[in-house]
């Protein structure tokens, strides 16, 4: 009877626990792309600090993107020029890394674009609007749920994406 508890036992420590355990871990790393693309499009800095403090614990595939567009946008809610501009330029590298180690997602050219379009004329960052204006439109139907309410809510206040464009119907 000992011996069978003792079994027992090691095979919950071995087998049983360690998928347990990592449940419990994917579970805390969830990661909310509706709240990520609601700081996106807030004007509060909380908002974005709060999506970046999640992200920096997160191991999604889109982590640097996330954190690249993130890290612009909060770029634009600084009062201080200088801190606006190293942070604008900390995001653009990383979410060009990001599209450079991953041209085809068309997801990372549409936060390119919203930021792009968003961007003062300054920092010089205009370049792939067009492209990536055209590239979100033709590849729409293939764009997660999420990211294509997301494409529908921006569009109604973009000069560069247009409601009519897309089939808006299904996902409002």
């Amino acid at each position: 009877m000992n011996y069978t508890i003792k079994l027992s036992v090691l095979f919950t420590l071995l087998f049983v626990m360690p998928g347990i355990m990592a449940q419990g871990t994917n579970a805390s790393l969830k990661f909310d792309k509706a709240a990520y693309y609601s700081a996106l499009s807030s004007g509060s800095v909380d908002d974005v600090n709060s999506v970046l403090a999640n992200l920096k614990e997160n191991t999604i595939p889109e982590k640097t993107a996330y954190e690249g567009a993130l890290l612009m946008k909060k770029a634009g809610l600084l009062s201080k020029a200088k801190d606006k501009l190293s942070l604008f330029k900390l995001g653009r590298t990383k979410l060009e890394a990001a599209i450079k180690n991953e041209e085809g997602n068309i997801e990372y050219h549409f936060l390119r674009l919203i930021i792009q379009e968003n961007a003062p004329k300054i920092v010089k960052y205009q370049h792939d609007l067009e492209n990536d204006m055209e590239l979100v439109r033709l590849s729409f139907k293939k764009l997660t749920p999420v990211v294509q309410q997301a494409v529908s809510n921006y569009s109604k206040k973009s000069r560069f994406l247009n409601p009519q464009t897309f089939n808006f119907a299904s996902y409002e």
